[in-house]
């Protein structure tokens, strides 16, 4: 039990190293929900655009045949 305590002291250096590995899954957290909100933004404005992109040719369509 001494030999983990004695690693999770950090050599007394404790407070810096696990706030600083902290901070760091905090950041690395952020970025993945930040891009996977970015990526469901940008899927879901494709679809909007190839679904006004086949509306279109479909009104193209219906005014080349009259």
């Amino acid at each position: 039990m001494d030999r983990i305590e004695t690693y999770l002291a950090m050599g007394g250096y404790w407070a810096y190293v696990w706030s600083a590995l902290g901070l760091t899954a905090v950041v690395m957290v952020s970025q993945v929900v930040t891009t996977l909100r970015t990526l469901r933004r940008r899927e879901a404005a494709l679809a909007e655009l190839e679904a006004r992109r086949r509306r279109h040719r479909a009104s193209i369509g219906e005014q080349a045949a009259r």
